[in-house]
């Protein structure tokens, strides 16, 4: 398992876990992040990620890509 931040761009992955206190875990499945969904890096932007999940594409800070192990 390793964060999200080290995924390679364009590969899809599967979400194992998410970390955090309970209000960042109900943000990020707000956002549309669940354990067993599929995720994709579409690009990094600094220390910001695009993240295409599920039909639309999330800006997440590598903050939040951390708590986000696949």
């Amino acid at each position: 398992m390793m964060p999200l931040v080290f995924a390679e761009v364009d590969q899809p992955v599967i979400i194992k876990k998410i970390g955090g206190n309970p209000e960042v875990k109900k943000h990020l499945e707000d956002l549309g992040f669940n354990v067993g969904g599929e995720v994709s890096v579409v690009s990094a932007l600094g220390e910001n990620l695009i993240v295409k999940v599920k039909q639309s594409r999330v800006a997440v800070s590598e903050e939040l890509a951390r708590k986000i192990m696949i």
